[in-house]
């Protein structure tokens, strides 16, 4: 077993990963005939993205840059608070332009190296980072999955969409911004040791260079030849790249999309869906919400426009049911696994799922 990834080596302690193979399991027992049929349940482009981003930020974190850029943040910054603030802003402003994924791929690497420098706790500020960026994510159709599922399945034009999500996110940031000035101290950074090692320019321009063409074929849903191009090139530049990115998060993804969206598909749930009277936009916003903290967001909001045209109120629904539990969003697993800190979930759960009460009850009002 030493000739694996360290982090697929990890998933013998991974309790999500392993309830998600129990599921799988329990499924495949259950309908056998079904699991031919499972490599179509996975959404391979959002892995072949996933994928491709993990191997661009990891070049770009072996490079140097993000020790860097963290050095200068704390040099630049006098507060915790200020740090923070700064932290969540940033990341709630990428996620509307790059998307809720690659904002984490760029904020939370960016962040551990800070923390490492100045000795601060990274948890509570990556999870902080993943409630920014379902928040600033849910303003444009391009923000997440189901914001772009629902923009293409309505045709709305790009001004209308972001018009309609403005109120939530709105309220969404407002709080969050607050919550962050409150979860923070005004205590002064200090600099307890200097960014090590030097900065490999080379790599960081290979990356960088690779960057937007990447981003420019997955959005014209030919990502599989810019991961081609990705993987091709750092097999030459710098294949150790390859090994260190996180297989076990890819191989936790695909089971996440068959575990998923084999339950979204079974008859009693989709029975009690149709017996919800989902033409009441209520009744609508807290299905949507409340699934997605099952589901996720994703697979509720393809589930949820079957029986429903009212994309605003779903929008709503499963934008907000992204706070909360951690399957809330993908962003969320994301966060976690970046930060690779077992303890995080605790954490996570103790801001997200008040957050996601108080948004729900103010959407709820607004409706």
């Amino acid at each position: 077993m030493t000739w694996l990834p360290e982090s697929l080596r990890h998933l013998r302690r991974d309790v999500f990963f392993l309830v998600l193979l129990g599921v799988a399991i329990v499924f495949a027992v259950a309908m056998p005939s079904r699991v031919a049929s499972w490599p179509a349940l996975v959404d391979w482009p959002t892995i072949a993205a996933l994928t491709g981003l993990l191997i661009l930020t990891k070049a770009v974190e072996q490079s140097g840059a993000l020790a860097h850029a963290g050095q200068w943040l704390i040099d630049h910054t006098a507060t915790r608070r200020l740090a923070a603030l700064g932290l969540v802003a940033a990341t709630a402003l990428l996620s509307m332009l790059l998307t809720n994924d690659v904002s984490l791929f760029v904020m939370v690497p960016l962040t551990l190296s800070m923390c490492r420098i100045a000795r601060m706790p990274a948890t509570r500020l990556v999870v902080f980072e993943a409630l920014a960026v379902n928040a600033g994510s849910m303003l444009t159709p391009i923000g997440n999955p189901q914001n772009l599922f629902l923009w293409q399945q309505w045709g709305v034009s790009f001004g209308g969409f972001v018009w309609a999500m403005l109120p939530v996110v709105a309220i969404a940031l407002a709080l969050l911004l607050a919550l962050t000035a409150c979860a923070f101290p005004s205590t002064p950074l200090q600099v307890h040791e200097k960014a090590e090692g030097g900065l490999d320019k080379r790599l960081l321009v290979i990356a960088a260079v690779l960057y937007v063409p990447f981003l420019f074929l997955a959005d014209a849903h030919h990502v599989a030849w810019g991961l081609a191009g990705v993987v091709l090139v750092f097999a030459f530049v710098r294949r150790t790249i390859l090994a260190a990115i996180d297989w076990g998060l890819l191989l936790t993804f695909v089971l996440m999309f068959i575990d998923l969206r084999m339950l979204a598909g079974l008859d009693i749930v989709r029975g009690w869906l149709g017996a919800l009277d989902l033409h009441q936009p209520l009744h609508l916003f807290a299905t949507g919400a409340l699934a997605s903290q099952v589901v996720s967001n994703v697979p509720a909001a393809i589930l949820l426009a079957e029986y429903s045209h009212d994309w605003r109120t779903l929008a709503w629904g499963v934008n907000v049911g992204g706070f909360g539990f951690i399957l809330g969003s993908l962003a969320n697993l994301i966060a976690l696994r970046l930060l690779g800190e077992k303890k995080a979930w605790g954490t996570f759960h103790l801001w997200s799922v008040p957050f996601f009460l108080v948004m729900g009850f103010v959407t709820w009002l607004l409706l």
